[in-house]
């Protein structure tokens, strides 16, 4: 799912005030509530897990506004939204509160936690130890204000994907790469070669700097753009974004990138979406051949 993850935009503005917009809500409902938040919120929206765990409970989706003559008017189209959409979904009522720059880092900083994922795949904030344990790949993250912690089902199960079907030397694209977290992952899980691509500036440069961190430079090239911007074919296409986006990609021509047998991990979706994405997959030449399922949402494997 291609939401942003909130976090510092800088030291230019170290000093600005913030207001955290959060809600605590069923899964089901995150989405719904994260697309209402985003409309307001300029640094993106993040969903989070709470202590127990991915699917164990309740998540939080916040939000931050910054603080000028304009807050108190966007604070209350915030409420109304929320109401509307309390009318449809369970929505508890938002709560705010006022967060410094230096506070919001660190209170991002401590959210987020050593993940595992699937057999192999371990997520590490670079501010905490872990060592390796046998064949695991370890991916360093700092996520900035791109979304991609590894926290988020849809995230999960594209990493899960990766795994399994990822081969030694295979060519990958990752459209909406966010933080980068799939494309370390892959070039960390063997693939000759990555290209990332989003169409956020900060986005881009995030991923950077994480496949940087990482040390897999030399395999995976991150670049602003979208599909267009994709050259040759590919082995593995991932596609972690929103339901709207992957129908739009479909009729621009996102299986052309899929090599004769390869496969496309199609995110982002929730279980009420899945039948009109597998079959705008369907209509262009795509074989649904699989899928995953986490909570209420969907990853959909696609063969060529």
């Amino acid at each position: 799912m291609r939401l942003h993850v909130p976090a510092p935009p800088g030291p230019h503005v170290f000093m600005m005030k913030w207001l955290e917009i959060s809600v605590r809500v069923d899964p089901e409902a995150a989405e719904a509530v994260a697309e209402v938040l985003a409309r307001f919120a300029p640094r993106g929206v993040a969903v989070e897990a709470g202590p127990e765990g991915i699917g164990a409970g309740p998540v939080t989706v916040r939000a931050y506004l910054p603080t000028d003559d304009r807050t108190p008017q966007i604070r209350r189209r915030v409420e109304e939204a929320l109401w509307h959409l309390g009318q449809l979904l369970p929505i508890p009522e938002p709560t705010f509160r006022p967060v410094a720059e230096a506070d919001w880092a660190e209170a991002w900083k401590a959210r987020l936690r050593v993940l595992h994922i699937g057999r192999r795949v371990v997520v590490r904030p670079s501010w905490l130890p872990y060592a390796p344990q046998g064949d695991e790949v370890v991916v360093v993250l700092d996520p900035g204000m791109a979304f991609g912690t590894g926290l988020h089902p849809t995230t999960q199960m594209c990493l899960m994907a990766l795994e399994a079907h990822l081969r030694p030397g295979m060519r990958v694209l990752d459209l909406g790469t966010g933080s980068g977290i799939l494309a370390v992952a892959a070039a960390r899980l063997g693939a000759g070669s990555v290209l990332a691509l989003d169409t956020d500036p900060q986005a881009v440069a995030v991923a950077r700097e994480n496949v940087s961190r990482n040390g897999v430079a030399d395999r995976v090239r991150v670049a602003k753009g979208s599909l267009d911007q994709a050259d040759g074919l590919f082995g593995l296409v991932l596609v972690n974004i929103l339901a709207e986006v992957i129908l739009r990609l479909a009729r621009e021509g996102l299986g052309e990138q899929l090599a004769p047998g390869g496969m496309l991990m199609a995110a982002g979706l929730t279980a009420d979406q899945e039948k009109e994405v597998a079959e705008a997959l369907q209509h262009v030449g795509l074989t649904v051949v699989g899928r995953r399922q986490m909570e209420d949402w969907v990853a959909l494997e696609v063969r060529k």
